[in-house]
């Protein structure tokens, strides 16, 4: 593999491209910053929901574009560092019925009820199925005997998705659910739950506040009850989040004044933030939703996840959200140990794509190979023989077998293979491999077995011996 030399600098190329093929003006990026935290996984994860429990943190979300086969599971015990885990439930094979369509698994929603276990409710084409678990990370088990929960059909002319759950202080709790067809506004509907998670305690009501289409959250603050609910079309730049403010679980909800309260802002690179969680620690509220990657391409559906702080006026409106970059102190992540080094690869998809974005810890920049490359691959230079404990790499897609070997080397001419992928392969994020030596150079070579397009890293570091 020959890794033609590349300057590394700054990336200043930045304003969110509406169509395929534009060309990117030279602007200074607010996103395009060492150590930026949002988006807070490095991937492409939306719809998020979220379980804090036993000292860890457990961010359940959608595979983009338009699901996968099962969800995405990250765990992390300071909301900094993320590892991608695999979950046993749901699948498309094992939630399936015929209302299920051929829609992948989307939008899930756990929670812990008050009898210790936890529940998760997620969409399958347009209809909601259950499981449950002792444990955020499962084994996971249907249920509702090996049904839907909540059919397609059971609601005629309404998309029977995104079903969320709400846990009351007392233990009481609630499902809210329902979208609308091709774009158009949707209907909510809640129904209480009987103890077992599974049953409705009553008939569901239509609950739909003013500019309703999906993503229904509840969120209890000073006794009153916050519907937040996303309106507008994902894959373009009207997707945002509206609330509203009831006195019981199951409203009536009437739509706050200052509604909505996180939209676009194109010139900043947040486009359609939306499907939101909000979440309490330390003293502090946040909104944890989904916005799309850079740069956008209008109706295509590469979402990534943030946080951002939620406030409360004295009157008990919700401040409009500033979207952030660098996001808030819980999320700001640092990582100082890293071996200082530059980068340079076997070729780059274009000037937003270098490999300079490797280097960033940040998760809104990757490094991508030209699209007609199928062997190739990154280097990193340390600038002299430096002692390597282990290379921590972040793949596109956390989920996908990637083919490679890492290999070490002083003099950039004879190469020590560290690590050898190029069969069996490999997946995961962070992949963390031994390096245990010193070298100059450090690279990762990918195989003919990948696509040109898996030729993609978020981030490739490597770490001093004495890294915990």
């Amino acid at each position: 593999m020959k890794l033609r030399s590349i300057v590394v600098f700054p990336l200043l190329l930045t304003t969110a491209l509406s169509e395929p093929g534009a060309t990117p003006p030279t602007v200074v990026a607010a996103w395009d910053t060492p150590h930026a935290a949002n988006p807070i996984l490095p991937g492409y994860f939306a719809d998020p929901s979220l379980v804090q429990y036993d000292g860890q943190n457990y961010l359940y979300a959608t595979l983009d574009p338009w699901g996968g086969r099962t969800l995405g599971c990250w765990q992390s015990p300071d909301f900094k560092n993320w590892t991608f885990r695999s979950l046993n439930w749901p699948t498309k094979e094992a939630c399936t019925s015929p209302t299920s369509g051929g829609s992948m698994v989307w939008a899930p929603s756990v929670v812990r009820a008050a009898n210790g276990k936890f529940y998760m409710y997620v969409s399958v084409g347009s209809e909601v199925w259950v499981g449950t678990a002792v444990h955020p990370l499962g084994p996971w088990t249907d249920a509702h005997k090996g049904q839907p929960l909540i059919p397609g059909n059971y609601k005629p002319g309404f998309h029977m998705i995104d079903a969320e759950a709400f846990v009351d202080e007392e233990g009481s709790a609630y499902l809210y659910w329902g979208s609308g067809w091709n774009w158009k506004n949707g209907r909510c509907f809640a129904v209480k739950l009987k103890a077992d998670m599974v049953t409705f305690d009553g008939e569901p009501r239509d609950v739909t506040p003013g500019n309703y289409f999906e993503g229904p959250f509840l969120f209890k603050h000073a006794n009153r009850y916050y519907l937040s609910y996303s309106q507008g079309v994902t894959v373009e730049d009207t997707y945002q989040v509206h609330y509203a403010i009831g006195d019981s679980p199951l409203g009536p909800f009437t739509e706050a004044a200052n509604s909505p309260i996180l939209v676009t802002d194109q010139s900043r690179n947040v486009v359609s933030p939306g499907h939101h969680a909000l979440f309490s620690r330390d003293g502090h509220d946040y909104i944890l939703y989904h916005r799309h990657n850079v740069p956008y391409v209008k109706g295509q559906a590469y979402r990534q996840t943030c946080v951002d702080e939620l406030r409360f006026t004295p009157e008990g409106l919700i401040e409009k959200v500033k979207p952030t970059h660098a996001g808030p102190v819980l999320v700001q992540r640092n990582r100082p140990s890293r071996l200082a080094a530059t980068a340079t690869a076997s070729s780059e998809l274009d000037k937003l794509h270098n490999t300079a974005c490797v280097l960033d810890d940040n998760y809104a920049t990757r490094w991508a190979a030209a699209p007609d490359e199928k062997e190739g691959g990154i280097q990193l230079d340390f600038g002299a023989e430096t002692e390597i404990g282990y290379a921590e790499i972040r793949f596109e897609y956390a989920w996908k077998t990637y083919h490679f070997s890492l290999e070490a080397s002083n003099d950039d001419t004879s190469w020590t293979r560290v690590a050898d992928y190029r069969v069996t392969g490999t997946s995961g994020s962070p992949l963390h491999i031994a390096v245990n030596r010193k070298c100059q150079y450090l690279r990762l070579v990918y195989t003919g077995n990948n696509k040109a397009e898996a030729m993609s890293l978020w981030e490739f570091a490597a770490y001093p011996p004495e890294h915990p």
